[in-house]
């Protein structure tokens, strides 16, 4: 495809990366000359300077000949209006923008968005992707992290390997004899930052993190064969009443019912307002930073601390205190700046959250052709687990999956099959309408979108 990216940040840059080693066509526009030398030294992408905004630009960068125009600037107004020209002047036939602005996503303000009034197809906005990858972590205590496909029918667990994990060092082949109870498919691991495809004869390690598909209704069972048996959280102190903090205490009220939440934010008027959008939580004006303050909600009592404050060494500092002063809680900070993952073993620190990550993923899943319907990234991008429906020009159709003849670096998780969860063995049959969840590394998409034939075209 080609891809037009207007933005050469963090986010631009990252999505330009994954999108060329991806072998699309690739066009980076950004008013900074040094972001855009930055591209241009690193990546093999046509790279323009200047505004966005204006039609000259956009013709210079070949906008009509593209297939989709990302907009990830600074500037929501400017994103929104980059959608706009893209699409009423040149006819790209998708929009996708970055809004951080609440106003903008307020629901009663979403007739806004349609090909009549403001074309953008799809609007990313980072809190709330945040927000909600924070409430997978929560609902599955024990992983790292926990997506769902398939109608929320079927799951994929990141889980960490330590060295109280029953099932580390038995081979895969052995796992269903010694562990019976297990029904799930351990597509690979990730260690040492490079990722794995398990064979039958292989096993996990100490310091591993699995990657795991199973039938959702069989979570916690499968968290306990891997050793662990934490139960959700309902005691939860957030530090930071942001936007990230506003949006996940909003989420958490509405999906945990048994929470007792509470929220410590330094700006009185911010907190004020805190307390008069939230129903079921008790905010408190202070710094969560204050020991007198950590004391005045009751440390001890918490069972998970969350911390979302705007200042990356503040979020670190909270975990630490915390370990300090009242051990075995589960701490997760918002770190913006990626070295600082160098530190969470020694801060220990359960979860680093890192909001670039979060965007590039929730942009990435929108790029692939056809019915793809979810898509998660690992290692930045370097592989994605992927939903996608068979459709009847399928070449799969009615065959087993030991002849489906896949090369090795795509693995089959699961299917749904008139709405039941299949793990599948080798003598599985393909189907028509199958929802297929799989594992492919970057440069297998293309084979991904062939195989499954993903368009009708």
């Amino acid at each position: 495809m080609n891809i037009i990216i207007c933005g050469a940040g963090r986010v631009g840059f990252a999505i330009a990366k994954s999108l060329t080693e991806q072998d699309h066509s690739v066009t980076v526009i950004d008013q900074s000359s040094d972001d855009i030398q930055k591209i241009n030294e690193s990546l093999d992408v046509k790279a323009i300077v200047g505004k966005a905004t204006l039609p000259t630009i956009l013709e210079k960068a070949n906008t009509s000949e593209a297939d989709m125009i990302i907009a990830v600037t600074r500037n929501d107004e400017i994103n929104m209006l980059i959608c706009q020209i893209a699409y009423s002047i040149f006819k790209v036939p998708k929009t996708i923008a970055r809004i951080r602005s609440q106003d903008y996503l307020d629901p009663k303000f979403s007739t806004l968005y349609n090909k009549e009034n403001l074309p953008i197809d799809v609007i990313i906005s980072p809190e709330f992707e945040i927000a909600k990858s924070i409430i997978r972590k929560l609902e599955s205590p024990g992983s790292l992290d926990n997506v769902t496909f398939a109608n929320n029918k079927i799951r994929l667990l990141e889980i960490f390997i330590d060295k109280s994990c029953p099932i580390s060092n038995t081979k895969l082949n052995d796992l269903t004899k010694k562990f019976p109870k297990l029904n799930a498919n351990i597509l690979g691991v990730v260690r040492d930052e490079k990722f794995i495809f398990l064979k039958k004869n292989d096993f996990m390690k100490f310091n591993d993190k699995a990657y795991v598909v199973i039938n959702s209704s069989q979570m916690n069972e499968t968290l306990k064969t891997f050793g662990h048996d934490e139960k959700i959280s309902s005691k939860i102190l957030i530090i930071g009443g942001g936007n990230i903090g506003l949006h996940l205490a909003k989420n958490i009220e509405k999906s945990f019912e048994d929470a007792r939440l509470k929220i410590i934010e330094k700006n009185k008027e911010r907190a004020e307002f805190l307390a008069n959008e939230l129903s079921n939580t008790i905010v408190i004006n202070g710094n969560g930073l204050d020991e007198d303050i950590l004391a005045e909600v009751n440390l001890e009592d918490v069972e998970t601390v969350i911390a979302l404050t705007n200042d990356d060494e503040d979020n670190l500092m909270v975990s630490v205190i915390v370990e300090k002063f009242s051990k075995n809680k589960r701490t997760m900070a918002l770190t913006n700046k990626p070295n600082y993952s160098l530190l969470q073993s020694s801060l220990k620190i359960d979860d680093l959250i890192d909001p670039r990550k979060t965007t590039v993923s929730s942009i990435l899943k929108h790029i692939h052709k056809g019915t793809i319907e979810n898509a998660y990234s690992i290692l930045n991008g370097d592989y994605e687990v992927i939903e996608a429906e068979i459709i009847e020009t399928s070449e799969l159709i009615n065959k087993e999956l030991k002849e489906s003849n896949l090369p090795n670096e795509i693995r089959i998780g699961a299917i749904l099959r008139d709405n039941q969860v299949i793990i599948p063995r080798s003598n599985f049959i393909f189907k028509k309408n199958d929802s297929v969840v799989l594992l492919a590394k970057k440069d297998q998409l293309q084979t991904v979108e062939s195989m499954f034939r993903l368009t009708s075209v």
